[in-house]
């Protein structure tokens, strides 16, 4: 347990994890607390050499960008962990919580183009770079006419590839590129209904030890109600229909004056084709919390077919997408 008044911060490695990291530390720093940084390396940031999913059929799917940031936090290493919100599991180990979501940058995803700057100019056979599955299933049912090949890396790297030919374009979250400071690269912004965001994308996720009272009280100073309130919609969402990291959900919840607004789609394949099911529902007011709100949308998109989309996913990659991210 740390016995000094400093805030030990831990973050990934990557360019972007720390950037992230070092905005949320200067937000605390602002409001008169004493932050430090800790780096701490994840598995997802040493296994580059295969997706995720492979990850996932290796039995360290679960949790492979966090997983050691929680166990550091277990440990007493440090006090608060900051995630990509999309890459925190729904369900949190015992004796840690999520205490604080910032601000949440644009949700969208984003095309970053070489040789053609959207995703309907690009021609017949062109080489898309995304190793999404929920971004891989859009593509195709948007263009099944091109390629999708599987990019891995930080986002620098990912850029290095495109710049080098390796791709025509790629499909990355906007919010990355912005906090990089990479916005010019945009080429495309991709909006729901025609191209969903992961659950929670774009958002930060500070997690503590629950019985921390003093990291708590401090990392809540950044916390933000309307974001926190959208992320716990979309996460209870995901986690009512027991997707992860691998399942083919995007979700986007926003405010819409004193109510919140989800929507949600769920990607398989029928007879060979890829399709979706959508489904979006508005809060009813003060007694309606966002994860009522999340778990109506849930059951909306399982009445309309959900559960056996995601099978039919789940028989392709072989493995079960209810495993944390």
């Amino acid at each position: 347990m740390n016995e000094s008044s400093t805030i030990r911060i831990g973050t990934r490695g990557s360019l972007l994890a720390r950037t992230q990291a070092e905005g949320f530390a200067a937000g605390l720093r602002r409001a008169g607390v004493d932050v430090e940084l800790s780096t701490i390396a994840t598995t997802g940031d040493l296994r580059t050499d295969v997706p995720i999913a492979g990850l996932v059929r290796e039995g360290q799917g679960d949790g492979v960008f966090v997983r050691e940031l929680e166990q550091a936090l277990r440990d007493g290493r440090i006090d608060a962990a900051v995630h990509s919100c999309k890459d925190l599991p729904t369900t949190l180990p015992a004796g840690l919580e999520l205490a604080c979501v910032p601000g949440r940058a644009e949700p969208f995803d984003v095309v970053v183009g070489r040789t053609a700057g959207t995703l309907a100019t690009l021609p017949a056979g062109a080489v898309v770079g995304t190793s999404s599955v929920r971004r891989v299933m859009q593509v195709r049912l948007l263009r099944p006419d091109v390629e999708v090949r599987a990019v891995r890396g930080n986002v620098d790297t990912r850029l290095r590839k495109l710049d080098a030919g390796e791709v025509d374009c790629l499909i990355l979250a906007g919010a990355g590129l912005a906090r990089l400071g990479l916005a010019e690269r945009i080429t495309e912004v991709l909006r729901p209904p025609s191209f969903w965001p992961a659950i929670a994308q774009g958002a930060l996720a500070i997690e503590v030890r629950a019985d921390d009272e003093r990291t708590r009280a401090a990392v809540r100073l950044l916390d933000c109600p309307t974001t926190h309130a959208a992320v716990r919609a979309e996460r209870c969402c995901l986690a009512a229909l027991a997707g992860g990291c691998l399942a083919p959900i995007g979700g986007w919840a926003r405010a819409e004056g004193e109510s919140l607004r989800l929507g949600a789609v769920v990607f398989g394949t029928v007879d060979g084709r890829v399709s979706r099911v959508v489904a979006e529902a508005v809060s009813g007011g003060k007694g309606d919390s966002p994860e009522a709100l999340g778990r109506r949308v849930a059951a909306d998109l399982l009445t309309r077919g959900a559960d056996s989309m995601l099978a039919s996913v789940r028989s392709q990659l072989a493995t079960p997408l209810n495993q944390k991210c």
